[in-house]
């Protein structure tokens, strides 16, 4: 079976590099290595979605969704002092990489690394930030966001980025017909950037 970013136990063996990228006004470096999403580079989708996102404007607890090795958690936890960042996926290399990354930047203490099913059911989160997998499926990538999304504080909202040659359009408009009231926060190098509202919110 072919190997995918979102498979559990990554079967290649990890070869390690460095990636460095700018963000919010700061340079970052950090670990990446074969068998995660993006492996030798920030992903373009996720270097739009820290250039047209604006960060929290006060702390709280905020959610990597699919964290790879950690860059956007990385990014808040050092921009946003006193915020939590849970930092999640199935990938345990990746996992692995980003409490590395969190510990060399100085953050691990607010950087929390789990599986999905590690995180306690009682959190909650003021913003979530993600580049989707879309690629594992519409059907996945629904069920994924449905549990998630369900997970957004009342006035919390959800940053995704998406290719638009892959469905962010018409993924828009399933978040919407979904209850999720979603707007297009920006266009850039062939990606929407998405604001997505907890169903309880008014469109």
């Amino acid at each position: 079976m072919t190997e995918h970013y979102f498979s559990e136990q990554p079967g290649t063996p990890a070869v390690y590099r460095q990636v460095s990228f700018r963000a919010y006004g700061r340079s970052y470096t950090m670990t990446s290595a074969s068998g995660v999403f993006a492996g030798d580079r920030l992903d373009l989708g996720t270097a739009v979605l820290l250039r047209e996102v604006p960060l929290p404007s006060e702390p709280g607890t905020f959610l990597d969704l699919g964290c790879g090795y950690g860059p956007i958690a990385c990014v808040l936890a050092r921009e946003v002092p006193e915020a939590t960042v849970w930092a999640v996926d199935v990938n345990t290399r990746a996992l692995e990489l980003t409490r590395q990354n969190a510990e060399s930047l100085g953050v691990a203490e607010r950087v929390r690394v789990a599986t999905p099913d590690e995180v306690p059911a009682e959190v909650t989160f003021q913003q979530i930030w993600s580049n989707p997998p879309v690629r594992i499926g519409k059907a996945a990538l629904h069920e994924l966001l449905e549990r998630w999304l369900a997970r957004l504080d009342p006035h919390g909202v959800a940053w995704l980025v998406v290719a638009k040659n892959l469905g962010a359009d018409s993924l828009q408009r399933w978040l919407v017909g979904a209850g999720f009231p979603t707007e297009r926060q920006a266009s850039a190098k062939g990606y929407r950037v998405l604001a997505v509202r907890p169903r309880s919110a008014q469109p």
